[in-house]
This record gives C-alpha cells, structure tokens and sequence, in this order.
C-alpha cells in the first residue's frame, strides 16, 4: 500500500491546482467534498455522488459515534464499506458538532462531555478518544480533535481557545502514531485575528501534520471578513502540503478561497439545498417552488450535463417539489453537486492553463446575469 502525499501541478496568482495521492485513490485540488454526515450524502446513491466527480467524501464523528457507533462500523469491515464508497474520506474531528449541536457539555483541558442530542447519553470525547473512533471508522483523513469558539469572540476568549486546540493537535497527534497510507490534518484556529492565526500556523508546523485545515471560519463572520481573514491565513501554512477550508461553501466563498490559496472545502449547501428546492446554476440561484417554473418545458440549465437537467422541465421539478416526492431532493441534489463539481474542473484547467482571472470573470458575469427570462 502505497503512502499520502501531494503534488503541486501548477498555480495562477495564489490559486493552485494539484492532486492528493492517496491509496484509494487520486483527489484533483482544488477538491469540493460533498458531506455524507451519517454515512450518506443525503437523497444520493454514492455511484452517483462519484458520477458528478467527487473523488473524496466527508464523514461525521460525532454523528456516526452516536448512531451507529464507530465499533459497530468497525465490525462491519469499516465505513468505506459499510457505505459502499470506495474513494477516500475525510472525518471531521467531532468537535465542531459538539460545540454547535450537542446538549448539555463541559469543557476542560482533558476534553469535553456532553449529552447526545439523539437520546441525551452522556459521553466524552478527548483528542485521544477522536483519534481512535476515526480509526475504527477507518477514515483516510483524520481531523484532529479542536475547539471552535462560536464568533464573534473576544480576543481573550479567541487566544484560550486556539491554544487549547494546539495543546489537542499534539495529543492527536501523539495518538494518530505512524500509519501508512493515512493522513492527519492539523486545524489553524485565531478567529479573524491574524497573529493568533500566525501562532496557531507555528504550533501546528513545529508538530507536523500531512496537511493544514483552516478552521473557525464559515460560522456567521460574513464572507468580507472571511475573505480578510483568507488573504493571510493560507500563506502561513505549509506551500508543500494541502490546504483545507472546512465547511465552505456558496460558490463564490467557494472560487474566493480558491483564489487566496485554499486546495480543499466542504459544505453540506448543495445538498441541504437541493432537499429545500434551491438550485444553483451558472446563472445564480433558483427557487424551484416559485410558481413561474410551473409551465416552463425548459431545463435547470441548457448547458447542464445532470440528469435533472438532461432529462427533466423545471415545470417537472416544480411539481414533484411542490408534491413533496422524493425525486424532487434527488434530481436537485445532484444537479447541485453536478454544478459544484464543475466549479472545481473549470479551477482546475484555468488554474493549470494560466486563465484564472479570466475564468473567476467571466464566473461573476454569468451570475450576474440572473435566471433566464420566464416565459
């Protein structure tokens, strides 16, 4: 089994384009990761999330913890099988939905406990804990175990806390060891504040990490200080090793830290939003429920290649939406996916053929534009 690396294959500006290599197999940067959270991306077969080239998923922790649990996903022979996707998987560390999600919790420097928001159970999660359970779940990118201050935050509370998190990335990764063929993400935190993310950068580059995520951002900052915060936090990571934003997002957060130096994202918008009847295209985004789709024989998007678009009227999918049938989160979830994917491919070529100014043009214009005329 070979091991977990990356390439650098070109770059335009801050933008890059490369491939992680890993042993079940290559993701092409820059990377969207659709988000399965309970062992499936929503409303979709995995051949089908394959088929609109995602190369890498994102798994929950603290969902999969609680329900199944990560020993009986073990028991069955891991999560790549139990959920029949045989490309890599992220996993998120699990802290994130503990701050955001779960009931009752206490936080101190051994971890946090906590009452599932499922049954109310009570249970504790370490970064020792997090590292095993991402094991057992036999994820391909571990996540270490971190805190996430919900922003706006003082600068005293931001500072506890990314130093509380750079303790956890050591013991993470203490307890990750050595495995072949796995990776393990560090997680900068600092909120906004561009010497705590300095810091935060040092400690995880004197720990030494496969790759470097950018934490603490897409939680409710607005994208102007998001973007603020991306103009400096990539360059303090490592050139040489991916760059992970976590839980981004629209496609122009998308194509923004693309642009300022950002490999990889997640984000469960095309999905939720396909279940909700938003559609994003080429030409922005359409509300699938208005009622001025439902004598419109044409597609989504003429020159979408989905299913949803290939073979279905907006008048059809304004229907089955406002029938609450379940192909209607089908079909739009995976025009949404399709779409996001996209997005990357054409990074991806312009990044490598010198064009990405152009193209992030040329992408605004087309939004700009709006939805076609109604009929």
């Amino acid at each position: 089994m070979g091991g977990f690396s990356f390439e650098k294959l070109g770059q335009d500006g801050k933008a890059r384009t490369g491939v992680i290599h890993t042993p079940k197999g290559d993701i092409r940067t820059p990377a969207f990761m659709p988000v399965g959270t309970a062992a499936t991306v929503k409303a979709m077969m995995p051949e089908s999330v394959a088929a609109t080239g995602a190369e890498i998923l994102l798994g929950n922790t603290y969902h999969l913890m609680l329900r199944p649990t990560a020993e009986r996903i073990n028991n069955l022979g891991g999560l790549h099988k139990f959920m029949n996707w045989s490309k890599p998987i992220l996993t998120d560390s699990g802290g994130f939905q503990v701050m955001s999600l779960a009931g009752l919790r206490k936080l101190t420097e051994e971890g946090v406990t906590f009452q599932s928001h499922i049954d109310g159970s009570k249970h504790h999660l370490t970064p020792e804990r997090s590292m095993e359970i991402q094991r057992l779940l036999g994820s391909d990118i571990v996540m270490c175990f971190d805190e996430c201050p919900a922003l706006p935050a003082d600068r005293d509370r931001i500072a506890e806390s990314m130093r509380l998190s750079m303790r956890w990335a050591q013991r993470s990764r203490d307890a990750f060891g050595d495995r072949l063929g796995y990776a393990l993400f560090g997680i900068q935190q600092g909120g906004l504040e561009q010497d705590f993310r300095e810091e935060s950068a040092e400690a995880l580059k004197s720990i030494g990490f496969d790759g470097y995520a950018i934490g603490g951002l897409a939680v409710g900052e607005g994208q102007d200080a998001m973007f603020g915060c991306l103009d400096f936090a990539p360059d303090q990571l490592p050139e040489d090793k991916p760059r992970y934003l976590m839980g981004v997002g629209k496609p122009d957060d998308i194509v923004g830290a693309v642009k300022r130096g950002v490999d990889m994202m997640d984000c469960v918008l095309p999905s939720r939003s396909g279940r909700t009847g938003q559609v994003f295209t080429r030409r922005g985004v359409i509300n699938i429920k208005n009622a001025r789709h439902a004598d419109d024989p044409r597609p989504l998007d003429e020159h979408c290649t989905c299913p949803a678009c290939r073979n279905y009227s907006r008048a059809y999918l304004h229907h089955v939406f406002r029938s609450n049938e379940m192909i209607a989160g089908m079909l739009l979830t995976w025009h949404n996916l399709h779409y996001f994917q996209e997005i990357m491919q054409g990074m991806r070529d312009a990044i490598a053929a010198g064009t990405f100014d152009a193209w992030e043009a040329d992408f605004h214009a087309m939004r700009a534009q709006g939805d076609i005329d109604p009929i």
